[in-house]
């Protein structure tokens, strides 16, 4: 059995960033995609946002400094986040 391909995107969230469960550090925002398709519909949904910054897809799962940054992992099936994954969700006009 071979292993399964994932991709991840990851993004500043720079209205989230200092405070809250962030306080002083940097709020990382990584989403699971099961196919590249999938996540560039998410970048693209990301780029379409104005509090998203530093938006890159990846193929291995992201880890980050504690000390320096807050990162909260998400994916398609959960409540509120099932939109990144909706083509032009976010598109503005």
């Amino acid at each position: 059995m071979t292993a399964k391909n994932m991709y991840w995107v990851t993004m500043t969230d720079k209205f989230l960033s200092g405070w809250g469960c962030a306080k002083d550090k940097i709020n990382k925002l990584v989403m699971s995609c099961d196919t590249f398709e999938e996540a560039e519909i998410v970048a693209e949904n990301a780029h379409n946002r104005s509090d998203m910054r530093y938006i890159n897809i990846v193929y291995s799962k992201p880890y980050y400094n504690k000390q320096h940054y807050f990162t909260s992992y998400h994916g398609k099936t959960e409540v509120d986040y099932e939109h990144w994954f909706i083509k032009d969700w976010f598109k503005n006009g």
